[in-house]
């Protein structure tokens, strides 16, 4: 993936998580978000690319970022951007917002290896043609031919009948500081295990 494509999924991430109810709960700020969650999401697109695992549509549509089994979302040099980068953006909201990070980190499950969906979105001018859950589908038929399971976190909960229907099951729900928003755990284990047949 080029810079300019990588540029390009950051902008598409930015726009598709601007109104979802976890991410404008931590940019509480409408007029600052958009240039906020480009570096909030530029950094997680940039730490991602050494993965491969960062997909988008040919039209531009939908973008996701997965995390292969037993790597970590950020490379230490941008982990180690995290606390600065949130105290720069959101001030005094950033220990909240820190406290929320810690919750995603801590209900991630640690046994065993699976490919973490991080981010899933489509651009707001695409949305409503099944083209996020499209990709969704692609991407998973590729982790079934490895043979492995998936993982990821709702943080709009009007998505998770969608996430079932390609058969993730919740499996746990943890909640922003103040009880609201709360955002979905999801395993889907691969089509065709046999513990399944």
């Amino acid at each position: 993936m080029t810079a300019a494509t990588a540029n390009q999924v950051t902008e598409l991430f930015a726009l598709a998580f601007h109104d979802d109810p976890t991410w404008s709960w931590a940019f509480p700020d409408r007029e600052r978000r958009l240039e906020q969650h480009r570096v909030w999401w530029g950094l997680h697109v940039r730490s991602a690319l050494r993965h491969g695992w960062v997909w988008m549509t040919e039209d531009g549509g939908a973008a996701s970022l997965w995390i292969p089994p037993g790597e970590p979302e950020l490379s230490a040099k941008e982990e180690a951007r995290v606390v600065p980068l949130l105290r720069e953006l959101l001030g005094p909201h950033s220990k909240d917002v820190l406290t929320l990070l810690d919750r995603f980190e801590s209900n991630h499950p640690s046994g065993e290896p699976h490919y973490y969906l991080s981010l899933l979105g489509t651009h707001p001018d695409h949305r409503g043609r099944g083209k996020g859950i499209g990709l969704l589908a692609a991407n998973l038929a590729r982790i079934d031919e490895l043979g492995l399971p998936a993982y990821l976190e709702s943080s709009n909960r009007g998505n998770d009948h969608r996430y079932e229907q390609l058969g993730f099951v919740q499996v746990g729900e943890f909640a922003a500081p103040g009880g609201e928003p709360t955002i979905a755990c999801m395993w889907r284990d691969p089509a065709g295990d046999p513990e399944e047949t």
